[in-house]
C-alpha cells in the first residue's frame, strides 16, 4: 500500500517552501523516520521525514520546484516487500507523451543543472548529444552546444530585429535561483529602508580591559562552564544595561503607537549555511555570562547545521551584529524591522590613543548603532552607545550593576 509523503506545516504565516534537496531517489529503500526530502522557505530549512518504511517509489516535484502546505512530494510503497526499484523517469510528474526529438532531453536523461541552463538558453535539447553515463546530458554538453558555430542560412532578405540571443559570455556564466532566505532577506532590507528613517552614530571602544579579563579567568571559566569566555556575553549584557536607560530603542511603531517592551530577546546575527541568520536569545537580561555564552554557541551550531527552527527566529526586541569576526572595520548595520536599534560590533585593532597626555597603543573597536529616528533622538542614541562603551571599558560595572 502507498503512503502519501506530504508538505508539513511550515509554522505561521508560511504557505510555499522550495524543494532543496532529495536525498533519496525512487527505489531507494527508507527507514521510517528517515529524512526524505529538504524543504528551504524564506526562514529555515525543514527536513521531511519517511511516515513509514519502504520504497521511495516516486516523487511529485523536482528540487527547485515551489510547493504548498499539504501538497503530496512523493508515494512510499509501505513494507519489507515494496516495489524495486523503478526507472528515474518515473521521479516525474505524469505528462503527456513527448515528441521522440523531444526525449533526448527530459529529465530522465540529463542532470538538473544542464536542463536549468538549457531553459535559461532555449537550447533546442534533440540537438544535444549527451557524453554522461548513459549517454545523459551534462551542463558541459548543453554549453557545448551553445558555443558551437550555427549553420549558415540560405541567403534571405534582412528580417526585422529580434530580441538578443543567450548571452555571449553564458558558456562562463552560471545562473542559480535565488534562494527563499537571501530573496527574503533583499525583501527585508528594502522594506526597513524604504519604511524606517534610519540613521547611524558611531563611538569607539577600548577593548583592553575586557581582554585583560577574559586573559585571566577564561581557562577557569571554561574549565567550569564548558564553554569560552568571548566577547558577545559582555556585550549582550552592556546593550541590556543601555536599552534599560533607554527604553525607546527597546521599541517598535505599531502605526500611531509606540509599544515599549519590558522585556530583553537579543537577536544574535551569525553566519549559516545559506547566509545571515537572526536567532533569539530570550530572556537574555536573566542569563549569566556563561548562559549567554552557551546560548549564543547553540544558536551558532544549529544555523551552521539548518537546524534552526522558526521559534528561534521569531520575535526580538533588539539585534546585535559582529562583523568583526570577517575582519570588518566600519559598516552602518542595517534595522532588523519592526526593531528600532540594531548595535554593529566590529574588529579589534591596536591604534594610538591619548591618555594623560601620552600617546599609547591600545586595541580599539568601532561600534556602530542604527536606529529609527521617528522615535529615538541622537542624543539618545549617542548616549545608548556611551553607556555600552562605559560598561565594556569598565567591565566590573556589568558585574556589580552599577
Amino acid at each position: 500500500m502507498a503512503v502519501e509523503l506530504k508538505v508539513p506545516p511550515l509554522g505561521e504565516s508560511i504557505t510555499e517552501a522550495v524543494v532543496g534537496k532529495w536525498n533519496k531517489k525512487p527505489g531507494d529503500a527508507v527507514s521510517a523516520d528517515e529524512p526524505l526530502v529538504v524543504l528551504e522557505t524564506d526562514k529555515v530549512t525543514i527536513d521531511v521525514p519517511a511516515p513509514s518504511a519502504g520504497t521511495l517509489s516516486s516523487v511529485s516535484f523536482k528540487e527547485g520546484d515551489k510547493v504548498r502546505v499539504g501538497e503530496v512530494l512523493g508515494l512510499i510503497e509501505a513494507g519489507a516487500g515494496a516495489a524495486a526499484a523503478k526507472p528515474a523517469a518515473a521521479a516525474t510528474p505524469a505528462a503527456a507523451p513527448a515528441p521522440a526529438a523531444e526525449a533526448a532531453g527530459s529529465d530522465a536523461r540529463m542532470t538538473p543543472t544542464a536542463r536549468k541552463v538549457a531553459e535559461e538558453n532555449r537550447v533546442d535539447l534533440s540537438q544535444v548529444k549527451g557524453s554522461g553515463a548513459g549517454g545523459r546530458i551534462t551542463k558541459e554538453d548543453v554549453l557545448g552546444q551553445l558555443n558551437r558555430p550555427a549553420t549558415p542560412a540560405p541567403a534571405q532578405a534582412p528580417a526585422p530585429a529580434q530580441p538578443a540571443g543567450p548571452r555571449p559570455n553564458a558558456a562562463r556564466e552560471e545562473r542559480v535561483r535565488m534562494t527563499p532566505l537571501r530573496k527574503r532577506v533583499a525583501e527585508r532590507l528594502i522594506q526597513a529602508q524604504s519604511t524606517a528613517a534610519m540613521l547611524t552614530t558611531f563611538n569607539e571602544v577600548d577593548m583592553g580591559e575586557v581582554m585583560a579579563l577574559r586573559k585571566k579567568y577564561n581557562e577557569k571559566f571554561q574549565a567550569k562552564h564548558g564553554v569560552k569566555l568571548g566577547f558577545m556575553s559582555f556585550f549582550v549584557r552592556a546593550t541590556i544595561e543601555a536599552l534599560k536607560a533607554f527604553p525607546q530603542i527597546n521599541a517598535e511603531i505599531d502605526g500611531e503607537d509606540v509599544i515599549f517592551k519590558h522585556y530583553y530577546d537579543i537577536g544574535v546575527a551569525v553566519s549559516g549555511s545559506r547566509g545571515l541568520v537572526v536567532p533569539v536569545v530570550r530572556g537574555a537580561d536573566k542569563l549569566g555570562l556563561a548562559e549567554l555564552e552557551k546560548t549564543i554557541a547553540e544558536l551558532g551550531t544549529k544555523a551552521r547545521n539548518d537546524k534552526l527552527t522558526l521559534a528561534d527566529l521569531q520575535g526580538g526586541t533588539f539585534t546585535i551584529s559582529n562583523g568583526g569576526i570577517f575582519g570588518s572595520m566600519l559598516s552602518t548595520p542595517i534595522l532588523n524591522p519592526p526593531q528600532t536599534g540594531i548595535l554593529g560590533m566590529h574588529n579589534i585593532v591596536d591604534r594610538p590613543m591619548a591618555r594623560d597626555g601620552q600617546v599609547v597603543i591600545r586595541p580599539i573597536m568601532y561600534v556602530a548603532l542604527t536606529y529609527d529616528h521617528r522615535l529615538v533622538d541622537g542624543r539618545e542614541a549617542v548616549q545608548f552607545l556611551v553607556r555600552i562603551k562605559e560598561c565594556i571599558e569598565d567591565p566590573e560595572r556589568l558585574l556589580l550593576d552599577v
